[in-house]
C-alpha cells in the first residue's frame, strides 16, 4: 500500500482506488460537500472555517474536482451511520450555505443514487487533475479548479499527513448545536450519562450522549471525569462536567 493509498484509508475509510463505502448500509467516516457552477471558494469558506471555530472541528481537507467545483472532505474518526451522516451534511448547509442555491452544492451521503466521490488525485480530463490542496491555495484558482499537471503522490500523502479526524467530542458539540440526534452505541443494559448542558431526551437531539474519546462509562461521575479531561471537548462542556463533578457527593468506597 503506498503512503497516500494509506492515508486515504486512515481518514476517509476508502479502499485502494480511492472509493468511498457504497453499499447503502455501510456506515461512513468520510462527509464531503462540493460547491459547483461557478466555483468560488468564498462561499464554501465559511463552512469551512466556521467547523473550526463553532464546533473546534480540526481543519478538513480541501480538494478541487478538476471540473468545476470545490470540495470540503472531513475525516470521522469514528464511522457514523449513513442516515445520520446525510442529515449532519443537511443541518451543516443550512447553517453556513444558506443562501447558496441547492442545484450549486453536493453531499455525500446524501440523496439515494447520488455519485460517490473519489478521492483525489485524479485525471478530470486532458490535463486536468483533482486534487487536495492547502488552505492558502483555493483562492488562487479563481474560477477553474483545476490543476493542468498531475499532482505528486507523496506531496499529495504529505498533506493529508497533517490533517485529524473529527472525534467524538466534536461530533457531540456539533449534534448539540444543530440539534441532531445520534443513536447510542452502548447495548440496551449499559446505563449512560447524559453529556452536562445537552438536551434531554425528547427536546432537542444530540449527536452522541454514550462516549468521549470512545468511552462507554457505567457510572455518571466517572463520565463526567472523562468530559472534564477530554482536550477535545469544548470547554464550556469541560466547565459543565466541572460543576456537577463539585455539586456531586465522591462515591463512597467499600470497606
Amino acid at each position: 500500500m503506498s503512503r497516500l493509498n494509506a492515508e486515504h484509508q486512515r481518514l476517509f475509510a476508502a479502499d485502494a482506488q480511492g472509493r468511498l463505502p457504497e453499499a447503502p448500509d455501510a456506515p461512513v467516516r468520510a462527509l464531503v460537500l462540493a460547491l459547483q457552477r461557478p466555483a468560488d471558494w468564498t462561499v464554501l469558506a465559511p463552512l469551512w472555517r466556521g467547523v473550526q471555530t463553532d464546533f473546534l472541528w480540526p481543519e478538513a481537507a480541501i480538494a478541487v474536482n478538476g471540473r468545476d467545483g470545490f470540495e470540503v472532505w472531513f475525516s470521522l474518526a469514528e464511522p457514523l451511520a449513513r442516515d445520520e451522516a446525510a442529515e449532519l451534511l443537511v443541518q451543516l448547509q443550512r447553517r453556513y450555505l444558506g443562501g447558496v442555491p441547492a442545484e450549486r452544492l453536493r453531499a455525500w451521503p446524501g440523496a439515494a443514487g447520488a455519485d460517490t466521490p473519489i478521492c483525489p488525485p485524479f485525471a478530470a480530463g486532458p490535463e486536468r487533475w483533482a486534487a487536495f490542496v492547502t488552505p492558502d491555495l483555493p483562492s488562487v484558482f479563481g474560477d477553474d479548479p483545476a490543476l493542468d499537471f498531475e499532482p505528486g503522490a507523496d506531496a499529495q500523502a504529505d498533506l493529508l499527513s497533517r490533517l485529524r479526524s473529527v472525534g467524538a467530542a466534536g461530533l457531540r458539540t456539533a449534534g448539540a448545536a444543530l440539534g441532531l440526534h445520534r443513536r447510542p452505541a452502548a447495548s440496551p443494559a449499559t446505563v449512560v450519562a447524559p453529556v452536562p448542558g445537552a438536551p434531554a431526551p425528547g427536546e432537542a437531539r444530540s449527536m452522541e450522549t454514550a462516549s468521549v474519546q470512545g468511552g462507554v462509562w457505567e457510572e455518571p461521575r466517572a463520565f463526567l471525569m472523562a468530559v472534564m479531561n477530554d482536550r477535545d471537548a469544548a470547554l464550556a462542556l469541560r466547565i459543565e462536567a466541572a460543576k456537577a463533578l463539585l455539586q456531586s457527593p465522591p462515591a463512597k468506597l467499600d470497606r
